[in-house]
């Protein structure tokens, strides 16, 4: 082995590759242990972040949205493990290989389209979601946040356990991905 990235052999490299290939396709059982860390989160609310995170992808899931927006939906807040302010970058980053363009821009922009319901109190604009009107993802972003997000708070809701959607996190997050550039 080398200690250094330009020291290495081709089969040094296909060695690396073949064991990174291997963590990959165990990416489903690192996403849901992250998942279920957010049940140390309530940050003021009503339940932890994983009830509500759990409830966003019911309600998703109860409106027939596909695969990769429920587990999206359950995913959404998963960046708060690491930090709460950029959370919705955070989560749309590491789903971004696993779902097409419009749900990846949905999760970054989440918290935009959330602010409409509570930004008010802080001073911001809540219409600051109309700039992005002209987007082929507004409206189910929309959909998203106002009738799946802003109501997943509710500690009387029938909340599916993470059991549930581990399929769905299985079959998003599953199979070997390609590393471009």
């Amino acid at each position: 082995m080398f200690t250094r990235m330009d020291q290495g052999t081709r089969e040094d490299w296909l060695y690396i590759r073949g064991e990174t290939l291997k963590t990959q396709e165990d990416a489903p059982g690192r996403v849901l242990p992250m998942l279920a860390a957010l049940s140390a989160f309530s940050d003021g609310f009503a339940v932890d972040q994983l009830e509500h995170s759990l409830q966003t992808a019911a309600h998703a899931e109860a409106a027939g949205a596909d695969d990769e927006m429920v587990v999206a939906a359950l995913c959404h807040d998963m960046g708060k493990v690491i930090s709460t302010a950029n959370h919705a970058a955070v989560a749309a980053e590491i789903l971004r290989p696993y779902v097409c363009e419009d749900v990846y821009r949905i999760i970054h922009a989440h918290q935009t389209f959330e602010a409409a319901h509570y930004g008010h109190h802080f001073g911001w604009d809540p219409a600051e979601r109309e700039a992005f009107k002209d987007e082929p993802w507004y409206a189910d972003a929309l959909r998203f946040a106002d009738e799946w997000d802003q109501v997943a708070f509710d500690p009387g809701f029938d909340t599916p356990p993470l059991e549930h959607f581990a399929p769905r996190v299985r079959r998003v997050f599953g199979g070997v991905r390609t590393i471009t550039k």
